[in-house]
């Protein structure tokens, strides 16, 4: 056997016992005449001492030993005289017997450790290597909990575990699909799921009640921090519920993980509609770690000559308390940030709480300190606070106040990443209107069911409709969603003819679910939640790229195996395409 022991598992108890190690060599360090080597496998590592007064021979090959060589050991379990607190094994050494070296290895182009010096495009590119990193290595150990405490707590709830397709039909309403060719039909393509919507929906048909899978999703979108072109969702369906009965399923799911895993008792989670969550925080995704609330002041700034505030729509301030002694650099600085193209404010007003009582603003010469003071009792504003104050159209502006909010909430190191703010929002709108171009689309997709209340309305106003529709919020990231689905066919038709669907492409599209509807459908609803951006709230992430095996960057590209690239012809003739690639 190679070994008996891991290098993660020794301890003072096994003084004096003979083992066998193997793993990888971590570092190497001489002194006089004692060669240290830490020796690393998944579980941890073990320091081992080679001799020169008493082995020679053995010091003299371990000299010969390099970073990251694959070796076997065979030695004696040793109290150490210098312990090393920061390991599990940091009582113990072994004194090596005799060692051999399974496999050699070049220099590695970064160092295996957690401060690594390796960039980012470095460390994709030998992905393999970067996955040796403890830092790496447990956040795969951390997602594979997940996923287990996931299905037991599923399992313990009646759910089955159901695979569907990979290749299905492609479905353009949504985000963009990847295709897949069809050799043998030609001129024909598959797409790859961007979730089992339908499919689950046809599960509740069949019967199946209680449903979930841990799924890769495939969507063609421009990448950031919290996206990547393949993702696992943890995607459910329930059957004759409501979404009380949804709300309390998957609030017990996140409670479970977070005290299977981490230990954390969470309190239930509080609920907050959609438009309360715009006008607060300007975002349906908020951060409730921190204050920053937006405050409208429209009512109290008009008639003061000031044409910009007096022709908005909206005008909104938040309060960054202490910082009323921010500098005129720092105030450019973050007229700057909202003046970024992503964000697209066209200025930013301030006024400073000075703590003698008075206030300092950028529009002075408009508003007498006592128009101030309102807008500071308004905000609850203290003395030493600043106002930092947006206009514009209502929508627009509230998401550039978010925007603010965040990057005030970072400057000020108010997002504990040890701190858990969980909450539900509900009561999203149904539809967005495009007004390029006039027509309505499905703010989540086009089985989401409308409050019952608010049926009337999809013949009347289609824009004020309400979904019967819910996300999962953790620390201002959107980590599930889902919604009561319609289960009924003259509802569903409405839904599309709504949405601008002739009959012909409904049927076309989505004419499987629509007439497996006509069977008996059960009222039945669901959720998905982010597989990879739970793990990453779990482990404290900014991107979720550190929490996947094998990730692609910014650009959708796997540096390592240089995908996506060019193929042959030939391949391409098969699948009856012309190849476009100029060199």
């Amino acid at each position: 056997m190679y070994r008996n022991k891991t290098c993660g598992e020794l301890r003072i108890e096994d003084l004096n016992r003979e083992v066998t190690l193997a793993g990888w060599v971590q570092k190497i360090r001489r002194m006089g005449g004692m060669i240290f080597v830490d020796l690393r496998d998944r579980y941890g590592i073990t320091q081992l001492i080679f001799n020169q007064e008493i082995n020679p021979e053995l010091c003299d090959k371990a000299s010969k030993l390099g970073r990251e060589w694959v070796i076997q050991v065979k030695g004696k379990v040793m109290e150490r005289s210098n312990k090393n607190k920061n390991l599990p094994s940091g009582d113990i050494e072994i004194n090596v017997l005799d060692f051999t070296v399974l496999n050699s290895a070049d220099t590695p182009p970064f160092t295996i450790e957690d401060d690594t010096d390796g960039g980012d495009d470095l460390r994709m590119k030998y992905r393999y290597l970067d996955l040796r990193r403890n830092i790496v290595r447990q956040n795969l150990e951390l997602r594979h909990q997940l996923a287990f405490e996931t299905r037991r707590y599923l399992d313990s709830h009646h759910f089955m575990e159901v695979e569907t397709p990979v290749l299905i039909g492609s479905t353009p309403e949504g985000a963009r699909d990847f295709l897949v060719p069809s050799r043998m039909n030609p001129g024909e393509f598959y797409a790859l799921p961007q979730s089992p919507q339908t499919l689950k929906q046809l599960l509740m048909v069949s019967g199946f009640d209680r449903y979930f899978q841990i799924v890769k999703c495939f969507r063609d979108e421009d990448l950031r921090a919290d996206r990547q072109p393949e993702f696992t969702q943890i995607d459910c369906e329930m059957s004759f519920i409501e979404q009380e009965d949804i709300l309390l399923m998957f609030e017990g799911l996140i409670k479970h993980l977070f005290k299977a895993v981490k230990g954390i008792d969470l309190p239930d989670f509080p609920r907050m509609t959609y438009a309360d969550a715009m006008s607060r925080y300007g975002s349906d995704k908020p951060d409730t770690r921190f204050a920053m609330q937006l405050t409208e002041i429209k009512d109290l700034t008009v008639g003061k000559g000031f044409g910009v505030f007096d022709s908005s729509e909206y005008i909104g301030a938040i309060c960054a308390a202490g910082c009323a002694a921010y500098t005129r650099k720092q105030l450019d600085e973050l007229t700057e940030f909202v003046k970024r193209p992503q964000i697209g404010a066209k200025g930013l007003i301030y006024v400073r709480c000075e703590s003698d009582g008075n206030y300092k603003s950028s529009v002075d010469k408009f508003y007498a300190p006592d128009d101030l003071g309102r807008w500071a009792a308004r905000c609850q504003a203290k003395p030493g606070d600043l106002l930092l104050i947006l206009c514009g159209e209502t929508e627009k502006t509230q998401k550039q106040l978010c925007e603010l909010r965040l990057e005030m909430a970072s400057r000020l190191e108010l997002k504990d990443k040890n701190t858990f703010n969980c909450l539900w929002v509900i009561d999203f709108p149904l539809l967005e209107k495009d007004e390029e171009l006039g027509r309505y689309f499905a703010k989540h997709h086009p089985f989401t069911s409308p409050k019952p209340e608010d049926i009337p309305l999809l013949t009347t106003d289609p824009g004020l409709v309400r979904a019967n529709a819910y996300d999962i919020v953790i620390n201002g990231v959107e980590i599930g969603g889902g919604s009561i689905r319609i289960h009924n066919s003259d509802l569903q038709k409405k839904m599309f003819q709504v949405l601008g669907f002739t009959e012909e492409k409904a049927q076309s599209q989505f004419g499987f679910l629509m007439n497996a509807f006509k069977f008996g459908a059960p009222p039945h609803g669901g959720i998905a939640f982010g597989l990879d951006r739970l793990v990453a709230i779990f482990a404290g992430l900014d991107s979720i790229r550190d929490c996947i095996a094998f990730p692609k960057n910014n650009s959708g590209r796997d540096v390592m195996f240089g995908a996506p690239s060019v193929v042959e012809q030939a391949q391409l003739d098969e699948l009856h395409l012309l190849s476009t690639y100029k060199k």
